[in-house]
Order: structure tokens, then C-alpha cells, then sequence
């Protein structure tokens, strides 16, 4: 289970990775920074993300993990709930961060789906791994709302 977890783990970090690069690419191209190019960015940003979320089933199936289809949709619903987590974290100027985020975040959720979706896995650990990701989902609006100044 250690290595498809690794493997899926890797295969995310580097979806990753080439989603920062490719959303970055495009959003300099675009070099606009008015609320004019608030449609054509976001259309830019689903676009590369639905491909690139799309292209993990095709990428998990090449590297042996499988059931590809299932742990790549397990991995979009960590990573939307690892967004939604997210917004809690400071922002950072520097775009290096920007990438080694987006590396981290595909690369958990990878590693989240793989075990989540292990063969044999017992339903005990099963319901743990779900519930500890469900668990995330309340932790972003309670931090922003501790920072926050009352």
C-alpha cells in the first residue's frame, strides 16, 4: 500500500505543479489586472483545472494505481475541501510559495485518495480517513474567524 500511496502521492505533486505552471503562464499572458479580465481568468483557471483533474485518471492508470477513475474523483473532493481550508492561511508574495501550495495540496490529496481508496483497507480506517477530511471543513471559517479582529 506504500508504494501506490507514493506513487499517487507523486502523481499529484506533480498535477500539481503543472497546474501552478500553466495557471501562471496563462494569467501573465493574459496581463490585465482589472476586474475586465475577471471572466476570461476564471474561465482560464476551471478550464486548467478541469483538464488537469481530468488528465489524473489517465495519469494514476499509467503509474498502476488504480481504481484510477475512483481515487481521482476522491482527490478533486480533498482538494475542493483542502480550498476551502486554504482560505485560512495568510497570503504570500512570493510565487514560489504559490507553487510549493499547489504541489502540497494536489500531493495530500493524492495520498488522501489513494488510502481512502485502498483495496482491503479496513472500514474502521476507511470511515476514520473520511471523517478526518470532513473534519477539515469547519476549520477554515472558525480560524478566520479567531484572527479576526471583535
Amino acid at each position: 500500500m506504500a508504494g501506490r500511496l507514493g506513487r499517487c502521492a507523486g502523481v499529484y505533486t506533480a498535477l500539481g505543479l503543472l497546474w501552478w505552471a500553466t495557471v501562471h503562464v496563462l494569467w501573465r499572458a493574459m496581463a490585465c489586472g482589472d476586474w475586465a479580465c475577471l471572466a476570461p481568468s476564471t474561465a482560464t483557471l476551471v478550464l486548467v483545472t478541469v483538464a488537469v483533474l481530468a488528465g489524473a485518471a489517465w495519469a494514476l492508470d499509467r503509474v498502476g494505481v488504480g481504481p484510477a477513475r475512483r481515487v481521482a474523483a476522491v482527490a478533486a473532493g480533498m482538494l475542493l475541501i483542502l480550498r476551502l481550508a486554504g482560505e485560512a492561511l495568510p497570503s504570500w508574495p512570493a510565487t514560489w510559495a504559490h507553487a510549493a501550495t499547489a504541489g502540497v495540496a494536489f500531493g495530500v490529496a493524492g495520498a488522501f485518495a489513494a488510502l481512502a481508496t485502498a483495496p482491503g483497507l479496513a472500514g474502521k480506517w476507511r470511515l476514520a480517513t473520511t471523517l478526518g477530511a470532513l473534519a477539515l471543513i469547519p476549520i477554515a471559517p472558525t480560524v478566520i474567524w479567531i484572527r479576526a479582529p471583535h
